[in-house]
């Protein structure tokens, strides 16, 4: 017959010393780790591994919703999600720069993928211009085409119709020299671009779905005053 003390005792043992064996593996793979970082073998695989960790934690803060929504704006503005509007920084990292020789983007799907709603499906009609400090392109309606842009470069107001903001019927948002902003303006929309930078000039591409008349009743000009 099997006797109950002698298992008991036996059970009571491999209690006691599993965790002092444990305990021994541990400490004895501390020593192994400590002797190795001795080494100067150890020196790039410790850097690769404190880069991996800083570019992981600067991806995490950088692609966080609530810091794209803080990125340049200043007090007063209304939110890049009532302006129509997503940015990005236009160095690294972001997800617009793929490598050292800058960002390269397509605006359509950039819009798209980044829930800027209402913009040209397709780019029938482009232009590419400059707006210098204190100057103002836009402040005008088209009714026949569906427009997205892509602006950077200088200290940027953008503007657009929003009839959710009351007394007023507009958002506006104040793009950063360092960002890029992709931005939609839906057909019958005003929109308007100021760059209030004192030194710099504001580049922008305008991708339209159809080609507007600039001199026809199909547009609105001078659509705010205060511009």
């Amino acid at each position: 017959m099997v006797n109950p003390r002698r298992i008991s005792h036996s059970n009571n043992n491999q209690s006691v010393e599993n965790p002092f064996q444990f305990q021994t593996q541990s400490l004895s793979y501390l020593s192994s780790v400590k002797h190795l970082l001795k080494k100067p073998q150890a020196f790039p695989f410790l850097l690769l591994l404190l880069l991996l960790l800083t570019w992981v934690s600067l991806r995490l803060q950088y692609s966080s919703p609530s810091h794209h929504e803080q990125w340049g704006k200043d007090d007063g503005d209304d939110g890049d999600f009532k302006a129509n509007l997503f940015r990005f920084r236009s160095g690294l990292p972001s997800d617009i720069v793929k490598d050292k020789r800058g960002w390269l983007l397509n605006p359509v799907s950039l819009a798209l993928q980044n829930g800027v709603k209402g913009g040209a499906m397709s780019c029938v009609s482009v232009h590419i211009g400059e707006i210098r400090p204190g100057c103002v392109r836009g402040n005008h309606r088209h009714y026949t085409c569906n427009e997205t842009f892509v602006i950077w470069g200088a200290k940027t107001k953008f503007r657009v119709e929003n009839n959710q903001i009351v007394n007023r019927g507009y958002a506006e948002v104040t793009i950063g020299q360092d960002e890029v902003a992709v931005a939609a303006s839906p057909s019958g929309t005003a929109h308007a671009l100021v760059n209030v930078d004192p030194l710099h000039s504001t580049f922008f591409m305008g991708c339209q779905d159809s080609t507007a008349n600039s001199n026809s009743s199909n547009t609105d000009f001078n659509v705010w005053k205060d511009l």
